[in-house]
């Protein structure tokens, strides 16, 4: 063993003695039990530990604070033209592209000259709700506003940019609207388009976007943007706007909106801010959108009729979509899409008159005997009793209102369009494919099947007059060798006279015109790209393709008033004289009701704009 191991060895053995010397005289310890004894004592309640989700400016309580202007710490300020999408371009220039489609929809025979049509096709559909809807975003914003909730800014800030857009917004939209000149489909005023409601209930829709949608919940984006496409609608369904009017004031709404925050936001910088914007951490594209946009294709719809073809033409669609889909990945996902699709007459062609093409020869042998011109627009002529010949302009020969009223078979007619649109209702359900092509932006296309349900389009009549008897004498010879080539017997018409009054008045109310269609099967696809410039919204342009075999029908009774307007004898000349014009003595046409049948290949093309949740 060498010198160190031992000194080594020798230093433990001394530290270990000097330990155990230290503990020899210790006594052993002893464990004593504490004295206890019961007692009542107040134990207060301790307070449960909760998590604080919002901070203290998150309360509701009132905010009536208009002119004090606060900034919350923490909120990114934005930069000038930093939240524009410019969205409302390609919307005010779909307007602006199909704005040559339109006619004049009110026909009124007695401002017209030449006896062109006798009718009028005055629209029923009235609802005066889109008056009150346009305000629901600006409503829903100081509501919430004033309840203490707060949004993206303070009310000074809140109020700057709502009336910058707003100012922007009455600027455009009065500037193209009386240098444009449009007429209104219902033919009231020239100042069509754009839509001016539209254009308030987009503002107010963006608002409510920018304020709460994008800082509290994607909903209340949903909500504005929602009611205000429904105001849109519901402005063409009053014959206020045509369609083309409605989607260049959307455009309008929303880019006035953003002009305007993004001035203010120039001009406020940080100051007044209160929320950032919401962030969604979630790279599958799963959706929910609500869409709107035109439609093309099948612009009219044509039914054979005894050898005649008589049709309606019809204006571009309005389509409005719910559409939503839940996406496994980037690339796959289902869901499914509601879609009212409402396409307006242009021109009702044949049925805009009580007379059908096929019983014109029948009719104007007819109208010197009942049909009647208003007052002062009767021109003399040469009538000819016992024959159905008439030269001449139409008419019965009145001086006075008072004379006209009180002998003209029919005073008064006219047409009450209750729908005069094709609506069809369709619920499809497919496979969604979404295809990235970097960060903001992305393809989409989707495969569908569905089910189409449509409603009709219908137009009643009102007629009333004097009711007329047209004495005559018919003799039925059926005896041998009197009989015609088809074994009927021979009718000798004698003794027919001018109608004359029986002193009693008539009314007819009644179903001019129904056109519907059976229910079918509905498929569609589409192609799309998306522009996902916040993490839970996207704006998306699309191109729809559908496709449905549909099997109209079409109940047209132009001379229901006649059976109304005659006595019982001189409508059953009537029935027979427009039978034997037109050779339907097997079908007894007549003076009823006519019905057409058509299957039709319905290629519907969509062009529209959405905008999308990010779920």
């Amino acid at each position: 063993m060498n010198i160190r191991h031992f000194l080594t060895v020798l230093a433990v053995a001394l530290t270990v003695q000097a330990t155990a010397e230290n503990y020899r005289d210790m006594k052993p310890l002893k464990l004593e039990t504490p004295e206890m004894k019961a007692e009542l004592v107040e134990v207060k309640a301790l307070p449960v530990p909760t998590m604080n989700v919002e901070s203290t400016a998150d309360k509701w309580k009132p905010d009536f604070d208009f002119f004090k202007s606060k900034t919350n710490p923490g909120v990114k300020p934005y930069k000038f033209m930093d939240d524009l999408t410019f969205v409302g371009i390609p919307l005010f220039a779909a307007g602006l592209a199909i704005k040559g489609d339109k006619a004049m929809f009110r026909v009124n025979q007695k401002a017209e000259q030449g006896g062109k049509k006798n009718t009028q096709l005055l629209t029923d559909f009235k609802t005066g709700i889109d008056d009150y809807t346009q305000f629901f975003g600006p409503a829903m914003v100081v509501g919430l506003k004033l309840g203490g909730y707060e949004g993206r800014s303070d009310w000074p800030r809140l109020l700057a940019s709502a009336a910058m857009s707003y100012g922007i917004m009455a600027g455009l939209v009065n500037g193209i609207k009386y240098t444009a000149k449009e007429m209104r489909p219902d033919g009231s005023t020239a100042n069509s388009w754009p839509s001016g409601h539209t254009a308030t209930a987009f503002v107010g829709a963006s608002l409510l976007h920018k304020e709460y949608g994008l800082t509290r919940s994607p909903w209340w984006s949903v909500a504005g943007y929602g009611v205000a496409t429904a105001t849109g609608v519901m402005r063409v369904l009053n014959n206020r706007h045509w369609i083309s009017d409605v989607m260049s004031g959307a455009g309008i709404g929303i880019m006035s909106t953003e002009l305007g925050y993004a001035l203010c936001d120039l001009m406020f910088k940080q100051k007044g801010l209160l929320r950032n914007d919401l962030v969604l951490d979630n790279e599958k594209p799963s959706f929910f959108s609500i869409s709107m946009g035109v439609g093309l294709g099948n612009k009219d719809l044509e039914f054979e009729s005894y050898g005649e073809k008589i049709g309606l033409k019809f204006r571009a669609a309005t389509v409005v979509d719910a559409e939503g889909a839940y996406f496994f990945n980037k690339y796959v996902g289902v869901g499914g899409r509601l879609r009212v699709r409402a396409q307006s007459v242009k021109d009702f062609g044949d049925f805009a008159d009580f007379v059908a093409a096929e019983d014109y020869y029948a009719w104007q042998g007819l109208q010197p005997y009942y049909e009647a011109a208003f007052p002062g627009d009767y021109v003399p002529g040469n009538l000819v009793q016992n024959e159905l010949t008439y030269f001449g302009k139409i008419g019965y020969a009145a001086e006075t209102e008072s004379e006209w009223n009180a002998n003209a078979p029919v005073t008064d007619s006219y047409g009450i369009v209750k729908s005069d649109h094709i609506t069809e209702f369709t619920g499809s359900v497919g496979v969604y494919f979404n295809l990235p092509l970097s960060r903001h932006f992305s393809l989409g296309t989707k495969a569908l099947i569905g089910r189409s349900i449509t409603q009709e389009l219908d137009i009643d009549g009102h007629a009333e007059g004097n009711v007329k008897d047209i004495p005559y004498t018919l003799t039925l010879d059926n005896r041998p060798g009197h009989k015609d080539v088809s074994g009927d017997p021979s009718i000798l018409l004698e003794n027919l006279q001018y109608p004359t009054n029986t002193g009693e008045k008539w009314t007819d109310d009644w179903e001019y015109l129904t056109v519907s269609a059976k229910s079918s099967t509905s498929f569609g696809t589409g192609i799309s790209l998306t522009y996902r410039y916040k993490s839970n919204f996207s704006w998306r342009i699309y191109c729809d393709y559908d496709y449905t075999r549909k099997d109209f029908t079409a109940t047209y009774d132009p001379y229901h008033f006649m059976q109304k307007g005659m006595t019982s004898g001189a409508a059953f000349l009537t029935d027979a004289a427009l039978m034997a014009s037109t050779g339907e003595y097997a079908d007894g046409i007549g003076l009823d009701a006519r019905e057409y049948k058509t299957r039709k290949h319905m290629n519907y093309w969509t062009l529209g704009l959405s905008f999308l949740v990010n779920l």
